[in-house]
């Protein structure tokens, strides 16, 4: 397949598995909805893809760096979404989502597309386990 071709491809389908998940959040009122998600995923999948795919001789660790920045930055992100109501903690399942599309981006652009999907499918069903769900108090 051609290199720009297989990009695309690899763009688009983090914005669908993106929005999936963002879709989920959104539905049920979450903080951080489809469009957060499209573009935390996205944007992972972009960077890295970007970064696999120059002709510039970077650095060997530069790729594992920079999965590693983005990682770090979505986890401050997913932070703001956390949000304490007295002994109440709200958007925690809404943060570590975000920080997982932000995984998937990665793990789309290196290439792992059929375990992308697979994770995808997991995250929902975790997603929409409600009847284990209780409510997160704080000591």
């Amino acid at each position: 397949m051609d290199p720009q071709l297989y990009t695309l491809v690899k763009i688009i389908l983090a914005v669908v598995l993106g929005g999936v998940i963002g879709y989920e959040r959104e539905k049920h009122g979450h903080y951080a909805g489809i469009r957060t998600h499209i573009l935390v995923c996205m944007t992972s999948t972009f960077l890295v893809g970007a970064l696999l795919s120059s002709d510039i001789n970077f650095v060997p660790d530069s790729v594992a760096r920079v999965c590693s920045g983005i990682l770090t930055g979505i986890g401050f992100i997913g932070a703001g979404t956390i949000l304490s109501h007295g002994k109440e903690v709200k958007g925690l399942t809404t943060a570590a989502s975000v920080w997982g599309v932000s995984a998937l981006g990665i793990i789309i652009a290196i290439g792992a597309l059929w375990e992308a999907l697979i994770v995808t499918l997991v995250m929902i069903v975790i997603l929409e386990m409600r009847f284990f769900a209780l409510k997160t108090k704080i000591l």
